[in-house]
């Protein structure tokens, strides 16, 4: 099983490690700082041994990366994987500004549910169960999120079941929320947010998630 380097420390960028397993054009690794589509945030991009990484994916608790064909990589072989460190840094931030938005609705709203999430790198969105127009609240979710993240507070993570990968983040005084994704170590790495209704469909709310640049 790969070790999750972007979860010791999702702010590298450069990593060499051994090729564990090649199947025609998909490979495995020993480690990696290449994170994989989870939880409604999209994967990295970048390289593996100097091939362009097409898809990224999770296989159990393994990740799955496929290059084009003649990439001529073979197990045991010492790789360098690179990452887009601006998506990377932008898929943080926006991933975390999910996350408190999210646990400031379920602080807020009484039997709210969550539909689905997605973590881009120009915006997040996500998607809730709820009977009625969420926008009069937005500007108190935001003011809220906002006063979070000018606190810059520290976020910390960590496992909370090695063995099967479960993590979460606490920020303290606040809240601890299970979670996988890649984490900034401070609130006020987001800087400003604006959030944005969107119409889905009856009985379903979406929230547009954007930050300063």
């Amino acid at each position: 099983m790969a070790i999750k380097t972007f979860w010791e420390d999702p702010y590298q960028t450069s990593q060499i490690t051994q090729v564990s397993k090649v199947d025609g054009n998909d490979i495995w690794l020993a480690s990696t700082i290449f994170f994989a589509f989870s939880g409604g945030q999209e994967s990295d991009h970048g390289s593996l041994g100097g091939h362009i990484v097409l898809s990224a994916r999770k296989d159990g608790l393994e990740i799955v990366y496929t290059l084009a064909d003649g990439h001529g990589l073979v197990a045991g072989q010492s790789v360098e994987v690179n990452i887009d460190w601006v998506r990377r840094y932008r898929l943080m931030r926006l991933h975390f500004a999910a996350e408190l938005v999210l646990e400031l609705c379920y602080k807020s709203l009484d039997g709210v549910g969550k539909a689905g999430a997605h973590i881009a790198q120009e915006k997040a969105r996500i998607d809730f169960v709820w009977p009625e127009s969420i926008a009069p609240l937005l500007p108190r979710l935001a003011q809220e999120a906002q006063a979070i993240i000018d606190a810059n507070a520290g976020i910390h993570c960590a496992f909370e079941d090695e063995i099967t990968e479960k993590r979460y983040w606490e920020i303290t005084g606040f809240s601890r929320v299970p979670c996988g994704g890649t984490h900034v170590r401070r609130t006020g790495e987001l800087g400003t947010i604006s959030l944005k209704r969107n119409n889905i469909g009856r009985g379903k709310e979406r929230v547009e998630i954007y930050l300063s640049p």
